[in-house]
Formats: structure tokens, C-alpha cells, sequence
């Protein structure tokens, strides 16, 4: 993964009201931070308004990529890569993750290779809740920069 990356993390039934502070994160990341790729998940309400988010900014800066989050190999569960995708991330090691636990191991690894985290955690015991946590955790020692959403 290249420097400059920002992951996602949020839950599921985020509200449609989110969609403006998001898109303001994800162009504040762009023009402050020097953001170039972008990765998201495809599992709920908060994964497609950041991808929304995300393909709005591309058509005011080039060179912004945005990328796919896949927890299961895409040889076990075929996908339909959509509109104003540029590809697909599947982290190392995945395949020797169980079934049941792809998807947050999935997203603690993005957690792990990610220069910045845009997060909508609300609920600290949602699994949205722990990753926001744990990237918290890894910003005290200098390894990502985290921004939450309310």
C-alpha cells in the first residue's frame, strides 16, 4: 500500500445527513494531508456514502484513486467492481482468516496499513466502535492519523 492512504471505518446504517461532513473529511485529506488513495468497504449505508464521497472529489482532483476493500479472495465470492472504482485491495494473510471473521479482520488490517482513518463510530462495542479504538491506540504512537465523524 502506498503512503497516503485512508481507510473507513463506520457503521452500517449511518444516516444520509453524514454525507456532507464525510465529503469535507475526504477533501480536507486531499488538500492537507496530501491523500491520494482512498479505500473502502461495500457492506452498509456508511461504506457507499464514503465511496460517493470519494467519486465526487475525483472529478475535482486527478490522481486520486479509489480502491475496494475485499475480505474474501475474489476467487471463493465473485464482485462486481462499480462505477468510480480503480480496483481492489485484499490484504495479506486473509486467506488464513475464518469465514466468520473476514470482514473485521479485513478491516483491522486496512486499519494497520493506513496512513489516515475517517471514522463513524458511535458505538464503542460495535466492531466499528473497537476498530475506531485501536486506531486511536496506534495514533498515540504515530502510526495513522485518525478524524471522527459525529
Amino acid at each position: 500500500m502506498e503512503r497516503h492512504t485512508c481507510f473507513f471505518i463506520g457503521h452500517r446504517d449511518a444516516p444520509d445527513a453524514l454525507y456532507a461532513p464525510l465529503a469535507a473529511a475526504v477533501e480536507r485529506h486531499i488538500v492537507e494531508y496530501g491523500v491520494r488513495t482512498f479505500v473502502v468497504g461495500h457492506y452498509g449505508r456508511f461504506d457507499a456514502l464514503t465511496a460517493r464521497a470519494v467519486r465526487d472529489a475525483k472529478t475535482r482532483h486527478t490522481g486520486v484513486t479509489l480502491l475496494l476493500l475485499l475480505p474474501y479472495h475474489p476467487s471463493e465470492r465473485s464482485f462486481e467492481l462499480l462505477d468510480g472504482f480503480d480496483g481492489t485491495v485484499y490484504p495479506d494473510g486473509m486467506e488464513l482468516v475464518p469465514r466468520r471473521a473476514a470482514i473485521v479482520q479485513a478491516n483491522r488490517r486496512m486499519v494497520a496499513q493506513s496512513d489516515f482513518l475517517i471514522a463513524y463510530a458511535l458505538q464503542a462495542g460495535s466492531n466499528a466502535g473497537k476498530l475506531a479504538a485501536y486506531a486511536r491506540a496506534r495514533e498515540k504512537r504515530g502510526q495513522i492519523r485518525v478524524t471522527m465523524l459525529r
